[in-house]
């Protein structure tokens, strides 16, 4: 399937490592030019140049989308060879803690990192998109939206309103030729992931092999009807998906890529 992503420009926030790291090789392969965002220069430029000797079209916005003007900076970046037609807000931000853990400043800074960022680069990129009448706004969010857990509460909530912004976007976006969409992962094997289950394996008694260790995992604290943790491609081709041209009729939707793991039939 063409997905018609040849001549347009993309910005994956948090491209540096993992899932937007996937995304925006993806896209590439899919001939879409792709701008690597993260706060280090030398993991954004590593990413992009990799990009490059595969034969695509990668350029950097490094910067911190937390403040105004680093987002502001990042968005100069971005456009400085094109305008941006595709803007996936993935970049964001977790820290295992507990209710009692979880100070009021743990979640005004997860709020601002994981949503108020994603408002910037909208503000900052989607009224040319306006004007040109195409353009795609794609949020990752996350079950943990509609079916939180006990723990980090500070980050479930933020993912709520990742998705709550991308559906209200899309209503103001009616009738411009630009969509807004969330992608909604379940849990899926980056690098962290794994490094994170290898860590507290110990503690929960799972021994053996690696692929042991995983299934144990995921029997724990993930029960799906795949068996399994997601791949960042999976992800990706959600994200490809919604980018293109087939995708212009859906509007303010979540596709879960989750495995069947958030058991709702809406």
């Amino acid at each position: 399937m063409d997905l018609g992503l040849t001549n347009k420009r993309a910005l994956v926030t948090g491209s540096s490592a993992g899932l937007g790291e996937a995304t925006a090789r993806f896209l590439s392969a899919e001939g879409a030019a792709v701008v690597i965002h993260g706060r280090n220069a030398d993991r954004t430029e590593r990413v992009a140049r990799e990009i490059r000797d595969a034969g695509g079209t990668a350029a950097t916005a490094v910067g911190d989308l937390a403040t105004d003007e680093g987002a502001a900076e990042v968005a100069r970046a971005a456009t400085a060879a094109g305008p941006v037609d595709i803007l996936v807000n993935n970049a964001g931000f977790y820290r295992h803690l507990s209710w009692a853990a979880a100070s009021p400043d743990e979640w005004r800074d997860t709020y601002n990192t994981n949503v108020v960022s994603g408002v910037r680069m909208v503000q900052h990129l989607v009224p040319a998109m306006r004007e040109r009448g195409w353009g795609r706004v794609i949020t990752i969010g996350g079950g943990l939206a509609s079916q939180p857990m006990a723990t980090h509460p500070q980050y479930n909530a933020a993912l709520a309103a990742r998705h709550n912004l991308a559906v209200s976007l899309a209503r103001d976006l009616k009738g411009t030729g630009v969509t807004s969409n969330v992608v909604s992962p379940g849990a899926i094997l980056v690098e962290s992931v794994r490094g994170y289950v290898t860590d507290i394996a110990p503690a929960h008694g799972w021994e053996g092999t690696w692929d042991e260790i995983e299934q144990k995992a995921v029997d724990a604290f993930i029960p799906n009807d795949q068996e399994r943790f997601g791949k960042a491609d999976e992800i990706a081709a959600a994200v490809a998906y919604l980018c293109g041209d087939h995708a212009q009729y859906i509007s303010g939707a979540t596709i879960r890529v989750d495995g069947g793991l958030i058991r709702s039939a809406f």
